[in-house]
This record gives C-alpha cells, structure tokens and sequence, in this order.
C-alpha cells in the first residue's frame, strides 16, 4: 500500500503515538517507560515518510544511517531488510531509538516538520532494533579478511563501541579497556532503566563480542597500563579514546561536603552498577522512601536523576533550576514524563547554601530567586539574582547534575596529548587524530558533554581515519582544532 498512497495522502496521515505505561503506575516502578510500537503502528507511521528525492534527514544523522530507505522498508513489512540496512551504518540501533534527541537531530531534519510533525525516526528504529533482536533471522558473525593490525579502544561508551565496530568490520584486530564492571559507559551507568533497560545495552555489546571484539573490564588505562604501553609494549598499533567526561561539576557553595549531596554521576551509578532499582538484587535500595529530594540541573541528567528518586520512593522529588523551564535543555519528552509522574519544578531558583545539622547530614538547601535578564552567549537569558529574595527548602538529600568535566588521569600519564584549558583533549573533528602519533580521540573527552549518536559519529569518523593511518602509515593531526 505504502507506495500506492499520494504525497496528499500522505500528509493527512496522523503521527502514531508511542504506547506508554501509565504515570502513576511507571512511577513507582523501573520497567521501561515507552512500550513500542506495535508491527502495524510501524508500518503506519512508516507510511507517513514522503520518501524524498533528498533526504534532509540523513544529513541529520551524525552517523549517516540511510534513513529513507529503511524506512520505505517498514511500510512494506520487510523489517529484516530494514534492520541490515541500519546496521550499515549503526549497531546500537536499539539504544539510538530510545535516547538519541531525534527531535534536534534525524527528525528535526525532516521535511514535514515544516508545517507537519515530524516522521517518529527514533521510534520506527527502535521497533526495527527490537524485533531484529527477538526474531534473529541470520548470525552476527561474518567471514573478513584479517588485516593483522591491532587497535586498542579505551572507553566501551558510544564512541568507543562505534569504533571498534567499524574497525572489526574492516579486519582489524579490536580490544577494548572499559575502567568498570559493566561495558556500556554512560548507557550502563548513566541512564535509568526505565529509560534503556540494561539488557538492550547488553544485547548490543554481545553484538560486538561476536563479531570478534574482545572486552577488558576492571581495566584503568593511566593505571594499569598506559597509553605508552599499549603502543611500545602490548603491540597496537593506533588507540582510540573514549574515556567520556565521567567527572563531575559541582556548584561551589557552602554544604556541599553534607552527607546527602551526591553528584548525579554517584547516585545514577549506584542505582545502576548497583542494581538499587531491582528489588531481589543483593543490594539494598537506596532509602529514599517518603524523604524530599531536590535535583539541581536542567539536562536530561536531571532529569534522570529525579524521576529516579521518584521511583525510590521519594516525596517531593523536585527539579531545581536557575533558569526558566522553556530554557531548560532537556528533551520535552522527559521533561513531559517527569511531570506526569508529579516530579515538582522550582525553576529561576540558584542554590546559595546547603543547610546540615549537627551530624554533618543535609537538612536542606537555601536558594535565591532569579529573573531572566540579558541574552548570553548561549542566546537564553542570563539568571539574574533578585536582591534579598532567599526560600529555604527542606531536603534530605540532593544531587547536583549540572554537567561533567574529563577525568585528568590519561592526561596524566599522556602528558604529551595536547587538551583545553577545560579539560578536554584536542583532537581533529573529521579525523579524531591527537598531537600523539597513532593516538585518536572522540566523544564527550573531546567535546564535552554531548549526546550518545554524537560520539557515535565521533567514533566512526575515527574509525575511518584509523583504518587510513593502518594503511598508509601517514599522520597528520589535521588543525587540531576541538
């Protein structure tokens, strides 16, 4: 039917809703909170795509999927098909679908989102991912010709796990140094389950295994081995790093050593790594059960971090943010669920003071009012304090999720590769290449903070200009510009 149907046809078709769990129900519990489109939802929404003659939509994608042409798949049924033409370009198709800002990105780009909504890209690929995984028609594995060069990939995060499939593809020979317990990176320990459950990212990396790459956990590169000695002394040939921006920023004000003011980095990771949100794991939940819990941030971290502390049980969970809320960066999708599971916002509010008692544990917190003020550099008014005008608000526990900076061991130990006044290393954006011969970098240690299909495409840019030094032996570090 699909090809049948009329660009005006097309038009009048209404966008499929994501099925969901209810609020109040999801609230208090960590199964995934979108549910899936169902086959026919997919084939209906697939059927809305105009199939443009150039797809704007592509050029969206950080790393090129050929989205018009899966999609055209799916409103022919022909979902096999579909999920290898996203592999091509993408093997964490099922991560993507759940957290990647399509909105910003892939369908931000599309045509209809003109005068129309926007085709649900994000959704169609994760009902692709998802039955693609339950319904494996073919093996992962496939005969290539070894090239006999070795890469090693510090970081299993999205740019570490792009890169090593692009490489594996190629022939080379792919290991992977991951500091934690769990290979994923920030998808294991920085997301919520119920919004990525962990055997999705699981699903993924197994993906790799069994296309040849080998996984190292417990392995601290700058500890017990550094970069120097990966190249000299273990025998790679060229190493991609990954490593993200694991550590946390902090407000600078009075209190915040209390007992009860966490990073978000701490408090997602211990609910994750530590499985505090499945009831029958050894570890004991976090006991946040009828305590008021304030978040500080206005990112999808926040974001995060408060509807987790919702569903621990916490009353009030409250955002608290110094701008206003159409200013906040969060998707509106999580910052809609956060308010339909009664997630409190106390916006154009700045803390001041972390108030303790006598045992050095939290009480609260004291803020003073903002108001929008000039444009800053960011093109959102600057929060300007209103003299005099303080609230203080009872909590028992806080988490400030105001951003991440890069963990400075591999600087430490790599003094010669070249970073930022912030932190961040310097690397060639289209190549990923470093002031270290046969050292590449991508991701959040280079850009800061970004988003899971930025690093991506980090890490395949990366892998493409890794495959070229292998073979050429030649290296320029391009402008080195971050």
């Amino acid at each position: 039917m699909a090809d049948e149907l009329t660009r005006r046809e097309r038009l009048k078709l209404p966008r499929q809703d994501m099925p969901e769990q209810a609020a109040d129900a999801r609230a208090t519990n960590f199964d995934e909170v979108n549910l899936g489109f169902t086959a026919d939802q997919a084939v209906a929404e697939a059927e809305r795509c105009l199939m443009c003659a150039r797809p704007t939509c592509i050029e969206g994608c950080p790393v090129g999927i050929e989205i018009n042409e899966f999609v055209r798949l799916v409103a022919t049924r022909r979902f096999s098909d579909a999920a290898d033409v996203i592999e091509q370009d993408s093997l964490l198709p099922a991560v993507c679908g759940r957290v990647c800002p399509q909105e910003d990105q892939c369908e931000g780009a599309c045509v209809l989102a003109r005068k129309h909504q926007p085709v649900a890209i994000g959704h169609l690929e994760r009902f692709v991912a998802d039955r693609a995984r339950e319904n494996p028609s073919r093996p992962v594995t496939a005969e290539r010709t070894s090239t006999g060069r070795r890469v090693a990939i510090v970081g299993s995060g999205p740019a570490g796990l792009a890169c090593a499939a692009d490489l594996i593809r190629v022939g080379h020979e792919v290991t992977v140094f991951e500091a934690l317990h769990e290979l994923g990176g920030v998808l294991a320990y920085g997301i919520p389950e119920f919004r990525l459950p962990k055997d999705i990212v699981r699903a993924e990396v197994d993906k790799l295994a069994e296309l040849g790459v080998r996984f190292e956990i417990n392995a601290v590169i700058g500890m017990v081995e550094t970069i120097d000695e990966l190249l000299e002394d273990e025998g790679y040939d060229a190493v991609f790093l990954g490593v993200g921006a694991g550590l946390p920023r902090f407000l600078g004000v009075p209190g915040e050593n209390l007992v009860g003011v966490y990073s978000a980095n701490e408090f997602l990771t211990r609910v994750n790594l530590m499985k505090a949100y499945d009831e029958a794991a050894e570890t004991p939940l976090l006991d946040l059960a009828g305590k008021p819990v304030g978040v500080f941030g206005g990112g999808n971290t926040a974001m995060d971090a408060v509807r987790t502390a919702r569903r621990l049980g916490a009353e009030p969970a409250t955002i608290l943010y110094r701008r206003s809320e159409d200013e906040m960066p969060a998707r509106n999708e999580e910052i809609d669920h956060a308010k339909a599971e009664h997630i409190d916002f106390m916006t154009l509010v700045a803390p001041v003071e972390f108030l303790g008692n006598e045992d050095g544990r939290l009480t609260g917190v004291r803020v003073q009012r903002m108001e929008p003020g000039s444009l800053d550099e960011s093109g959102r008014r600057r929060p300007e304090p209103i003299d005099g005008e303080f609230v203080d608000i009872p909590l028992d526990v806080a988490v400030v999720a105001i951003g991440n900076t890069p963990n400075p061991l591999i600087h430490k130990t790599a003094p010669d590769i070249e970073q930022t006044t912030w932190g961040t290393l310097i690397a060639d954006p289209p190549t990923g290449r470093t002031s270290k011969v046969g050292v590449f970098a991508g991701g959040d240690i280079v850009t800061g903070g970004a988003t899971v299909i930025l690093a991506m495409g980090a890490g395949r840019r990366a892998a493409a200009s890794i495959s070229d030094y292998l073979k050429t032996g030649e290296w320029s570090a391009g402008s080195n510009e971050a």
